[in-house]
């Protein structure tokens, strides 16, 4: 069969490189891809946000089952178009999709059917806003109501802040129409994970469990980012929290948006605070995480590309995953400035000496060829991806392959894991 992958970064060159694996696939179309994923695809130059031309790409060259890597152009509604041309999709419809296209949305649902989520307000008069920041506990959490790269949140320890991020989102639109409106909600504490499944509206298989790393510094301190690292599995989820995030949130979910007529297919993401072995929701999105997706499908034995189709075809049989037992980590490595302005076109040194490292795959993001070497072209540039016995042991062979890629203001986090290892008692 044949399969198209919209997106063009770290997460789409894993699950390209996933799906490469099945013996079902003769050959991959994506677009718009990057130098790693044309490794096993071919690759076209048409932007993830261009609906039509994906649409015409799909139609043109026969593909049997889309899988779309980013939010936005689900939110646009790609996975409608394809299915009116009779192309098999994975990912919810352009109404399911509003569970990551708008935060106001999903609170609303969440508190409708009672899924447990911080106590909130939506606003879309600033000055109303203000006035209920200033009123409102310390620390705050200021959210653009709209897409804005996993960027579009504040958590606000001052009213300075508060008022400083609103200002911003509202008034300069630094998200652009993300930020007509806003959520402000009160700042839960404990541990995040991301909990990620498969599901046709109904019956879920999830993956193994993960944790992401947003902000931009060691300790995570500094500012939000699309994420600088992911491991799995996360200690936080026991068996017993995981019974709790099915029965307390993705059921109740899923069947409220069977009840409100906006079924949901695809991969869904529950971005959660664990509090005292209680989940709450912090988010949802509504395809796979990145860097989540790299550590996760390292770890996944199955073929992919049969729960993919029956994902599509809203029929999820008795699909179970076979995980590896071993643990995974994923250490992206970045611009210098990144969330920031940062420069392009460096070229990259050392990656097939970290390539050839045992159990480790080097997942590219934001590169490019320019005559015929490998430079550096986007905010997060690669996802240095690693398996070991352990955390420790991933988290340290990650790190042995990191260091032998170089650029020029190459950045990485040094404490990818670190409350993993904290749980371990080091």
């Amino acid at each position: 069969m044949k399969v198209m992958v919209v997106g063009g970064g770290g997460r789409e060159h894993a699950v390209v490189w996933k799906i490469a694996q099945s013996p079902l696939v003769d050959r991959i179309v994506c677009a718009p891809g990057n130098p790693g994923i044309a490794r096993h695809a071919d690759t076209f130059s048409v932007a993830a946000d261009d609906i039509d031309g994906l649409v015409d790409l799909a139609v043109r060259e026969k593909v049997d089952l889309v899988v779309v890597g980013p939010e936005l152009p689900l939110v646009l509604g790609i996975a409608d178009r394809l299915e009116e041309k009779g192309i098999l999709v994975c990912g919810p419809s352009r109404e399911a999709a509003m569970l990551e296209g708008s935060k106001a949305f999903t609170k609303e649902i969440l508190k409708k059917y009672g899924i447990p989520t911080a106590e909130f307000r939506i606003f879309d008069d600033y000055e109303e806003a203000k006035e209920y920041i200033l009123s409102h506990s310390l620390p705050v959490v200021v959210k653009a109501d709209g897409l804005a790269a996993g960027k579009g949140v504040g958590v606000c320890e001052t009213f300075e802040d508060a008022l400083d991020f609103l200002k911003k989102v509202m008034v300069d639109r630094v998200f652009g129409d993300a930020g007509k409106r806003v959520v402000i909600e009160e700042c839960l504490f404990g541990e995040e994970a991301s909990y990620i499944v498969f599901t046709d509206g109904e019956k879920i298989v999830p993956m193994p469990t993960s944790q992401d790393h947003k902000r931009i510094g060691d300790g995570d301190t500094g500012p939000n980012t699309g994420g600088m690292g992911a491991y799995s599995p996360a200690p936080v989820v026991t068996p017993e929290v995981e019974k709790k995030i099915q029965e307390k949130i993705f059921y109740p979910l899923l069947e409220g948006m069977r009840k409100e007529g906006k079924p949901f297919k695809g991969i869904l993401y529950g971005g959660l605070m664990i509090k005292d072995g209680e989940p709450y929701v912090l988010e949802f999105n509504v395809r796979f995480g990145d860097p989540e997706a790299q550590p996760l499908v390292v770890r996944m034995k199955n073929d992919i590309v049969p729960i993919l189709v029956d994902c599509a075809k809203g029929k999820l049989t008795d699909h179970v995953l076979e995980i590896d037992e071993r643990a995974s980590v994923c250490v992206v490595m970045s611009s210098g400035g990144y969330p920031g302005p940062y420069e392009k076109g460096f070229p990259i040194t050392g990656l097939d000496e970290a390539e050839a490292m045992e159990d480790v795959v080097v997942f590219q993001a934001g590169t490019k060829l320019e005559d015929g070497r490998l430079v550096t072209w986007g905010g997060r540039v690669l996802g240095v991806t690693a398996l070991g016995s352990s955390i420790r042991e991933a988290i340290e062979r990650a790190y042995q392959a990191v260091e032998k890629i170089t650029w020029e203001g190459a950045y990485y986090r040094k404490d990818i894991g670190h409350r993993a290892l904290a749980r371990e008692g080091g």
